[in-house]
């Protein structure tokens, strides 16, 4: 708390102000471009510091551009989906990613790799086991015709 004292004839008083020191934050939001780039770096497992050095920046870069909305210019936009596997245009936005579209439906994405790895059994058991689906297809089908 700081005090000014009036020193004039005329004035016998001090009045007390508090100046606060600490500079006050922009609260924005982050830009979808951010919030797109955080979860592709996430899917990816890296780092903010990583993707700083792999881009030759700094890790306060990186963190500008998934949190305060600023668009890095075209060459780093076009490095940064080189190093995260996507393309420019999932980066920006005009096409859904793919870590975005595997987010929709987990269980459907395990069902199909559990599917795949049919494969991998002799053709026999392949048939067999397309054979026991096809029949509990078929019997969930008549147990909710019966309800």
């Amino acid at each position: 708390m700081i005090y000014i004292l009036c020193m004039s004839v005329n004035c016998a008083s001090k009045v007390a102000f508090t100046i606060s020191l600490a500079m006050p934050r922009k609260k924005s939001e982050p830009s979808a471009f951010g919030r797109r780039l955080e979860a592709l770096r996430k899917a990816r497992g890296l780092t903010q510091l990583q993707i700083a050095q792999a881009l030759e920046t700094t890790q306060r870069t990186v963190s500008y551009y998934e949190t305060q909305g600023g668009s890095p210019p075209a060459y780093v936009v076009v490095a940064l989906a080189k190093l995260l596997h996507v393309s420019a245009d999932e980066l920006l936005g005009l096409k859904p990613s793919k870590t975005e579209q595997k987010k929709e439906d987990p269980e459907k994405r395990r069902l199909w790799k559990r599917f795949q790895r049919m494969a991998s059994l002799p053709e026999r058991d392949q048939r067999a086991v397309i054979r026991l689906i096809s029949s509990l297809v078929s019997a969930s089908g008549q147990q909710r015709s019966r309800s």
